[in-house]
């Protein structure tokens, strides 16, 4: 260790230039290696986003704070893609560009400049009333004199960093992505009244697979929104065909139509044709008086509106069922896309519970729907997914195809399958791809879907009511008390045998835990206190957990060289869905275990750390993506990231951020030698350290040895060694100065352990800086390939079978402390404890 050891700034400059790192001043920006504005990583673009947000947030409410934010980032993003792509479909004109805005940054009419760049652009792409509905001069929102000229100034900086010609977003859309995560939060910081343009993604891409929208679908197929709001559900609708979906949309709130627009664009969606208006009293897509006709249609309609019908002229046949109610417009948006689909054409439709068992009008149109079989079937979602209301709601889903021969109404009770998310319930990947396995291939599980019979929901009993209670019993079973065993002691057999998944995977577990206590009843063989380490201990545990490390190790086996070869035509979108599918696959034999949950722990991987890693990969290449990238501190000197590596101490220190191989797996490698003598140095400093503590703690007490040089002060190494000369000088008690002499020595030692570690860990850390700049492409590949994704992958799915063992051994200890003291124990303690308070009483003269 001691020959890698590098001291002083020239030290280590000489590294970061072997580390493939540019160098210049602590303070000079232009020192960041050049890939940063080409791969721009998602989250980067969400930070950068939402930091633009502060920037207005305050003046205004989010509500209207998104339009300039969006306007913003459109303008950005035509702005890169015409210079990296001549052939672009949005015209960028002199003056109308990004670049000019930019230009005008500290310009007292910055305002007016913004509005006059964004009005060219407008023009030239027939966008007027689009993406010029922002005032960037609006003085009452954005302040004025300085104050509006500083914060444009700063919020065009923040664009400024942001490069998206580097981009990939057609092969994983992430400025879609990003546009959906300003809508997301926009939705939430507006409230109610404002949410309702935005559904959220994982809704949407149910309602577009269980539709019948796969990568097959032709790109002349039609698909249809009639209240499309900011267009996300037509757009995952197209994200799931190879080849793209000719599409349709309406809107009526001017502002969102706006927003849509814009969407399409920015998803290279440009001949989208959405149109402005009232879906049910001015529909836009008719042909004389009947309405168009599409292959597909989304919708999530706001819910329950009382004014659906105010200007209603022209029903367009869509009534045939019978009328909605006058105060209620769900099903009058279900009865206009049941009319606006082709003979075979499909629907799913997001709408409250009521539509499913409300009587009167209501009653009788649903009775005819299910007569005439259109309703292919019914998904229970779970409460608070939706912005614009937090009251549970179901997708609807329609068809026309085979409608005759329908005999059923398949189900789902997916209420129960969420994740909490702030104030908000989200669906997780696992959710989503449970209930579209399920619907698709028409799966019965127990408590979560079953195909209902037409003649059932027709019985009179339940009068062609939908709702999904009735046939989908989702709760829990009740954990009876066995009155039995309660008297007279043992597990009873029913509460083992709910346990059998357990037994199933582990067959001999059961008789090492309990034996026969008397017929029906058992008792624990082991102290309840011991059951988790005997279920660890056990062969079939080890086993059965081995055997999860080796399935995965052969799942990431077979996808290996698909991701050994991630280059820039990969499909980060096709890339993990082919590896989260056959994970799925490979998981559903496995007993015990839930193959969705293994599938989760992939996906929140994928979400948090991997898609990051990919596209630096497909944008950088192996070897560039590795390189470490300094971390400059802004002007007040605050870092923007906590860094993975410090090199030099106090103002000299330079802090590195290593995106894609952190530093621990290249010490985990390369170092181990090295790291050993580290950690054990640390340790000798931390010993030397509590030594000292001991030794203070112990003499300077009242009346101890180290009490008078305390003296109200924490005592330190200079304040003892002014005390030692203190007491020579005036001769007192040789054992305080023994005592404080001591004390230097310790605080000497621990002054010399600290440096040995410091300078053992510097090294160290220069050690690994250079070797980033030494890293073969093959070595960067075998170092993100196993040592990350495969080993954090593995412990993932080894952390799922650990819950499931925790779990059992809960369930275990319940039952044997319920079931361990019988009533005639209890009542024997009770009687015990009777004589203990009238002894007690007695003593005390009372009678």
């Amino acid at each position: 260790m001691r020959g890698t050891r590098i001291d002083g700034w020239k030290r280590q400059r000489d590294v970061r230039h072997a580390a493939g790192i540019r160098v210049g001043g602590p303070r000079d920006r232009h020192d960041l290696p050049e890939r940063r504005a080409l791969a721009l990583k998602k989250t980067d673009l969400y930070s950068s986003l939402w930091k633009s947000c502060d920037e207005l947030r305050g003046g205004m409410d989010a509500g209207q704070y998104k339009d300039y934010i969006l306007t913003l980032l459109f303008v950005k993003y035509v702005s890169d893609k015409a210079k990296a792509d001549p052939d672009s479909l949005i015209d960028v004109p002199p003056g109308g560009s990004f670049d000019d805005m930019v230009a005008a940054k500290g310009d007292k009419e910055i305002g007016d400049r913004f509005n006059k760049i964004i009005s060219r652009l407008a023009e030239a792409n027939d966008l007027r009333n689009v993406i010029d509905l922002a005032d960037f001069n609006d003085e009452e929102k954005l302040g004025k004199g300085k104050e509006i000229q500083d914060r444009l100034s700063k919020l065009v900086t923040i664009f400024s960093d942001l490069d998206f010609r580097g981009s990939r977003a057609e092969g994983d859309d992430l400025l879609g992505d990003a546009y959906e995560y300003l809508m997301r939060h926009f939705a939430t910081e507006s409230g109610k009244s404002k949410g309702q343009f935005y559904t959220p993604a994982e809704v949407s891409r149910i309602l577009a697979k269980v539709v019948g929208i796969t990568k097959d679908t032709r790109q002349d197929q039609t698909v249809y929104d009639p209240t499309c709001g900011s267009g996300s559900l037509l757009l995952k609708v197209a994200a799931e065909t190879s080849r793209g979906i000719t599409i349709y949309g309406q809107e009526k709130d001017n502002a969102t139509w706006a927003l849509s627009r814009m969407n399409m664009i920015l998803h290279g969606n440009e001949d989208a044709e959405i149109l402005k208006g009232d879906t049910i009293t001015s529909p836009q897509f008719t042909s004389g008086n009947a309405l168009q006709t599409f292959d597909f249609a989304v919708a999530n309609p706001p819910f329950s509106i009382k004014s659906w019908s105010n200007g209603l002229e022209q029903e367009y046949g869509r009534f045939e069922y019978g009328r909605p109610p006058e105060k209620n417009g769900d099903y009058a948006f279900l009865l206009h896309i049941l009319k606006s689909l082709k003979s075979m054409g499909k629907a799913a439709v997001i709408l409250p519970h009521g539509v499913l068992f409300r009587g009167n009008a209501e009653a009788d149109i649903r009775r005819r729907l299910l007569k005439q079989g259109v309703i292919k079937g019914i998904i229970g979602l779970p409460a608070n997914l939706f912005y614009g209301t937090g009251i549970p709601a179901c997708i609807v889903v329609l068809d026309k195809e085979n409608a005759v021969s329908r005999t059923g109404v398949f189900m789902i009770d997916a209420s129960k399958g969420f994740l909490k998310d702030g104030n908000k319930n989200r669906l997780r990947s696992q959710d989503l791809h449970k209930i579209v396995d399920v619907f698709t291939r028409q799966i019965t599980i127990e408590r979560y879907s079953r195909m209902v019979p037409l003649s059932e929901i027709a019985d009179p009993k339940n009068d062609h009511n939908l709702n999904i209670p009735r046939y989908v019993d989702s709760s829990e079973p009740e954990d009876i008390q066995d009155l039995h065993a309660h008297l007279h002691g043992g597990i009873p057999d029913h509460d083992l045998n709910a346990l059998s998944g357990y037994w199933d995977a582990f067959p001999q577990l059961r008789d090492q835990l309990f034996q026969p206590n008397r017929p029906g009843y058992n008792d624990l063989t082991i102290d309840v206190s011991r059951v988790q380490q005997a279920i660890l201990d056990s062969p079939e545990f080890q086993k059965f957990t081995q055997e999860a490390r080796e399935l995965t190790a052969e799942w990431f086996d077979a996808h290996r060289k698909q991701l050994r070869g991630i280059d820039e035509t990969t499909r980060p979108n096709d890339l993990i869905a082919a590896l989260g599918d056959n994970l799925l696959t490979r998981f559903k034999p496995v007993p015990l275990l839930d193959e969705y949950d293994v599938y989760e722990q992939l996906m929140t991987y994928w979400h948090d750390v991997v898609h990051d890693d990919v596209f630096m990969i497909m944008n950088d290449g192996w070897l560039e993506a590795a390189k470490p990238r300094k971390i400059m501190a802004d002007k007040d000197r605050k870092l923007s990231e906590t860094p993975d590596l410090v090199v030099g101490t106090g103002r000299s220190a330079v802090k590195y951020k290593m995106d894609l191989i952190p530093p621990d797996l290249i010490v985990e490698r390369y170092f181990v030698t090295e790291r050993a003598e580290v950690d054990e140095l640390m340790s000798a400093w931390e010993e030397a350290s509590r030594a000292v503590e001991e030794y203070v703690e112990e003499h300077a007490v009242e009346g101890g040895l180290l009490a008078e040089a305390m003296d109200d002060e924490k005592i330190n190494k200079a304040l003892a060694s002014s005390r030692v000369k203190e007491a020579r000088h005036e001769g007192t008690d040789a054992d305080e100065v023994a005592a404080l002499s001591h004390l230097i020595k310790l605080y000497n030692a621990e002054a010399v352990a600290k440096k040995a570690a410091k300078e053992a860990e510097a090294a160290l850390h220069l050690a690994t800086l250079k070797k980033y700049g030494d890293l073969a492409e093959e070595e960067v590949r075998v170092l993100v390939l196993d040592d990350k994704w495969a080993a954090t992958v593995c412990n993932r799915v080894g952390e799922e079978v650990n819950a499931l063992t925790l779990a059992l051994v809960r369930r275990i200890q319940e039952l044997g402390e319920r079931y361990n003291k019988t009533v005639r124990i209890l009542a024997a303690e009770l009687e015990e404890f009777d004589s203990k308070v009238i002894g007690h009483l007695a003593n005390m003269g009372v009678e």
